[in-house]
């Protein structure tokens, strides 16, 4: 079977070595992918995926490290170790993403990207690409910079007045009222002074800057709204503008478009909007404060039929991943500008502003904000306007009611899946909440000791459901004798009647019909195996069981 990877991609290289690959080539190729996101160089592999194996002068492959290392500028460590694949031996040289910027020492500079068509090429590293690409990794703050062409004059005293009222607004640091224009910009790190000189910064400009001053001095600075009606484009206005005035301006054209409902919860009337104000706030101004401000394109804010697209230039940050998104320490791309939104009050000040993105959206029972979409380049996050899930809001509600406290986000997700997903394990309940299994176990016997969700099984086989007043409360009861399923008795009749209509069954067909875990459906076939009931035919995934 084979071991390697079927075609290249961005993390992974193919290099024919009949002929011998030159030194030069692969050091060129290790600092390309150095530079990007690093990965895995098969040497011995055409570009269509053939393994032709090694060339006689690469068959003793620890000198290869030490080539790479003697050739890169600063010495790059890389791993080197040899496959054996379809009789060939090969090499794969693994090669970490650098934190630093890494070249030939004949002085190429090289990054990996995608073309159009998917396939990945090593282009030249230009200059001016350094500073997105050292944000990315967290080692510069392109927002603290000073723009040195600019002056305080570049500063708009509207953009000022509209700083302290947002402050009231929305409840920012209120030690910043009281201070002067220029006690305000040294606060908030909107001016660096160099040689007696007070320069702007990038965040500075961003805040307070002219827009003839911003389309002058930060070109990239771009926002834009659209409403989009199947493939027609109602709207498409594109602002140049302050970040303060965009955003005050993109929540308008929000709020001019979501409609509000209510719904009795006990004595009060709670209001249900087709999109949580909340969690849209969060996620533009997430697009606004931590968007690669080196890079062209503009942060888009998408209004479509099924919700909410919000997207902005530059991947996620060193470290942040899908798999991590709600866990992760925060690491804002521009760290002064992330802190000076906080100050003002337009962002969450932990940092956790996913988190407020997720709560808004699951409690109305929305499917979770979708960043599947993002890549090396871009975040996008998808916001759905589905219909609210009443009853489930109504539980919500009900439950906090109670107990007199929050629902936790961690129980929020697991919640959520188990509304959709009807049944949940321990390692499915890890992956859901992103976190380690003695977490996520305390999060699941929490909801189960309140009567949320209910038990079933001991130790690995352990499964939980929606308790049976969940789906009482929701007009679902039948649901949950569906989703338990049935006592051992009746699962032993319900195999024996399948095997009876059909011939056989395997194990899946077993977990499907009884829906049960994989060891109880193992468990159930052994025991009417041992009373002579059924006969196991085979072995492994081909195996299955019919009458005696």
């Amino acid at each position: 079977m084979r071991t390697i990877p079927k075609h290249e991609s961005l993390t992974v290289e193919f290099k024919s070595d009949r002929k011998r690959l030159s030194d030069g080539d692969l050091v060129a190729t290790v600092v390309c992918l150095a530079n990007s996101e690093g990965g895995a160089i098969y040497l011995g592999v055409e570009d269509n995926g053939q393994v032709t194996g090694l060339h006689a002068e690469h068959q003793n492959v620890s000198s290869l490290s030490a080539l790479i290392a003697n050739r890169t500028n600063p010495p790059l460590s890389v791993r080197v170790s040899t496959i054996e694949e379809e009789g060939q031996t090969i090499a794969r040289i693994e090669v970490p993403r650098s934190t630093r910027l890494i070249a030939t020492s004949d002085g190429l500079l090289q990054r990996r990207r995608l073309q159009a068509d998917g396939t990945p090429q090593c282009v030249p590293f230009y200059p001016h690409e350094f500073a997105s690409r050292q944000s990315d990794l967290g080692t510069l703050d392109y927002s603290a910079l000073p723009v040195a062409d600019a002056c305080e004059a570049d500063f708009d005293p509207l953009e000022r007045e509209r700083l302290r009222q947002l402050i009231e607004r929305y409840n920012g640091d209120r030690s910043l009222i009281g201070l002067s224009d220029h006690e305000l910009d040294g606060a908030l790190g909107l001016v660096r002074s160099d040689q007696g000189r007070r320069m702007p910064t990038v965040t500075g400009l961003l805040i307070l800057g002219r827009e003839a001053a911003l389309r002058q001095h930060l070109p990239t600075h771009e926002v834009a709204f659209q409403v989009l009606d199947g493939t027609q484009v109602r709207v498409n206005d594109f602002y140049h503008t302050p970040l303060l005035k965009t955003f005050e301006r993109v929540l308008e054209q929000f709020d001019a478009r979501v409609e509000e409902d209510e719904v009795q919860v006990g004595l009060f009337r709670v209001p249900i909007p087709t999109l949580d104000h909340r969690s849209f706030r969060e996620a533009l101004v997430n697009a606004l404060v931590h968007r690669d401000y080196t890079r062209r394109g503009a942060a888009h804010v998408r209004w479509e039929t099924d919700g909410f697209t919000i997207s902005n230039p530059g991947g996620f940050i060193e470290g942040v991943t899908l798999k991590n998104l709600l866990v992760v320490e925060p690491k804002p791309r521009n760290p002064l500008l992330a802190d000076a939104v906080k100050r003002i009050g337009l962002a969450e000040r932990t940092g956790r502003g996913v988190d407020l993105i997720y709560e808004g959206m699951l409690r109305f029972g929305r499917p979770a904000p979708d960043y599947t979409r993002s890549d090396t380049t871009t975040v996008v996050v998808a916001l759905s306007s589905a219909e609210a899930d009443l009853p489930f809001l109504r539980m919500i509600l009900e439950q906090e009611n109670r107990t007199q406290r929050r629902i936790a986000l961690d129980e929020l997700i697991l919640l959520a899946h188990l509304r959709t997903q009807r049944r949940i394990d321990l390692a499915e309940a890890t992956q859901a909440i992103q976190k380690n299994e003695f977490t996520t176990r305390a999060a699941l016997e929490r909801l189960v000791e309140v009567g949320m969700i209910e038990a079933h099984g001991v130790k690995k086989s352990r499964t939980y459901t929606l308790s049976p007043r969940v789906y009482r409360e929701s007009g679902q009861s039948a649901n949950y004798v569906r989703q338990v399923g049935f006592d051992p008795i009746q699962q032993e009749q319900m195999v024996l009647q399948y095997v009876k209509k059909h011939g056989k069954i395997t194990r899946k067909d077993v977990i499907d019909l009884c829906r049960v875990s994989e060891d109880q459906a193992t468990y159930l076939l052994r025991k009417l195996q041992s009373s002579d009931r059924l006969r196991l035919i085979g072995k492994g995934r081909g195996s299955y069981y019919e009458p005696i």
